[in-house]
């Protein structure tokens, strides 16, 4: 499932058949540069393609991702086998992270959708990167970087399939498989230890599916010498159909995504544990399924958690929180995690806030924030932190038990976060909502392809190294 990394090297006098060159504008008298704009050579065994970049003060990280999405596309497209690309001006620009981006641009600007009784996905080019300054790092930093691809592919592909080839069963057997020969541990518990956990709110949304739920717990320990344990939190809906509060028929195609904070999570532990990153990190995925049926929960009911809490139900769409505060209330007591991040498809109210390139983040925690906010910086994705103020935790106050699923008022993402607060205990905690940014029916980059994006793993990725880095 996961992309092969060992297809993209160091060029070493390999014979190509396809060189790559970028420019920016005015760089090459013979080549206007204009951004993601094509030129072909065609020689006998080998054809040359410019890539234009545009203007070099306004070429930004995002734009180097493109620009090789766009040069392994063009490629492609020429059926070439053995691809060279000189990212000497991303290095030059950019560091150490210019070749994660080419080497992001081209494994997912290659990416195909798994198919199902059709025809299986073409062989892949092989692809060489060459740059004689950095020539001893590169290669080091071609691993890394496509091993961290292979996280992002593994959660595209998670995300991708049906809902009726990812049950909660069939994730979790997923996620243990992609686990094998990596220091990572997995616990897979069944719905009667879920019971026996207290896990009253995972319950009231999973049990009646007809499909049992699993709660997945992962641990990665790459640093026995810290104290620090991150406990990242993953919705891993794999159908959610609404329950009683049905979804309407147009967003009904969508609901079988709702696992891709989940789906995140994990594929971000793959790749630090592939990288040996020097973190320990637990993840903590409630998989369910949101249906109706005799047994559903309904609005108005008020059920329990594993935190003691009693909750409303104003709405049953609202389930992802659910699960969440007790898959958070586990990393805490079971877990002993030092800070947690829950990630999840939570609320179209962030898709009509931000659209579908950037997530919401709230925190609240200075220090925790911060380090979050490094690691986005460092994976170039786009977040934006909304606000905790007082009046919006009255919003989710019930006058019948402790908190409120939906708000009172408006204001449907930030609540859905302060929800979540109450159970992480006055540990640091962040929360995520990568509802607009998780999947795109149109690609809005060229490294983007119809359905999941694999948003979030590269970001939870560098979170992890900064634990590392610390």
């Amino acid at each position: 499932m996961t992309e092969n990394i060992s297809r993209i090297k160091c060029y070493h006098e390999e014979n190509v058949d396809c060189e790559v060159c970028f420019f920016f504008e005015g760089e090459n008298q013979e080549f206007s540069g204009d951004r993601l704009k094509v030129r072909y050579y065609w020689g006998e065994n080998k054809t040359k393609l410019w890539i234009g970049l545009g203007k070099r003060e306004d070429f930004e990280r995002i734009d180097c991702k493109e620009v090789f999405a766009k040069a392994i596309k063009e490629a492609a497209n020429l059926e070439r086998k053995k691809i060279c690309f000189d990212p000497a001006f991303a290095i030059k620009k950019f560091g150490k992270e210019g070749i994660f981006d080419a080497v992001e641009g081209c494994i997912l600007g290659a990416f195909e959708t798994e198919q199902f009784g059709k025809k299986q996905e073409k062989e892949k080019p092989e692809l060489y990167f060459t740059c004689e300054e950095n020539e001893k790092e590169l290669e080091a930093w071609i691993m890394e970087a496509g091993s961290l691809m292979e996280g992002v592919c593994f959660a595209r592909h998670m995300v991708n399939r049906p809902g009726n080839k990812l049950t909660p069963e069939i994730f979790a057997e997923a996620l243990k498989k992609e686990a094998e020969g990596l220091s990572i541990d997995v616990e897979i518990l069944d719905e009667k230890r879920i019971k026996d956990a207290g896990m009253e709110a995972f319950l009231a949304v999973g049990e009646s599916s007809g499909r049992p739920p699993r709660l997945i717990i992962m641990r990665y320990r790459g640093n026995e010498t810290s104290k620090e344990n991150y406990g990242f939190i993953g919705k891993g809906v794999t159908c959610d159909t609404g329950g009683y509060c049905l979804k309407p028929a147009s967003s009904m195609l969508g609901i079988k995504g709702d696992m891709a904070g989940a789906a995140a999570a994990a594929g971000a532990l793959y790749a630090m544990a592939k990288n040996e990153i020097k973190a320990n990190v637990t993840v903590v995925i409630p998989a369910c399924e949101n249906r109706i049926s005799r047994e559903s929960f309904l609005p108005g009911d008020v059920i329990g958690s594993m935190s003691g809490k009693m909750i409303e139900i104003g709405n049953t769409d609202a389930e992802g929180r659910l699960i969440l505060a007790d898959a958070i209330t586990y990393a805490i007591q079971r877990e002993h995690v030092t800070k947690i991040l829950d990630i999840a498809t939570l609320t179209g109210a962030v898709v009509a806030m931000f659209g579908f390139s950037t997530a919401g983040v709230m925190c609240d925690d200075e220090e925790w924030y911060k380090a979050f906010e490094r690691a986005a910086n460092s994976s170039a994705e786009r977040y934006w932190r909304l606000p905790i103020f007082k009046e919006y935790k009255k919003m989710v106050e019930s006058k019948i038990a402790d908190v409120r699923n939906i708000s009172s008022g408006g204001c449907g993402t930030i609540t859905a976060g302060v929800f979540l607060e109450t159970f992480a205990s006055s540990l640091p905690w962040i929360h995520l909502d990568i509802a607009g940014t998780a999947w795109v029916d149109t690609p809005i980059w060229e490294f983007q392809s119809p359905g999941a994006t694999g948003a979030a793993v590269t970001t939870l990725y560098y979170l992890g190294k900064e634990q590392e880095d610390n």
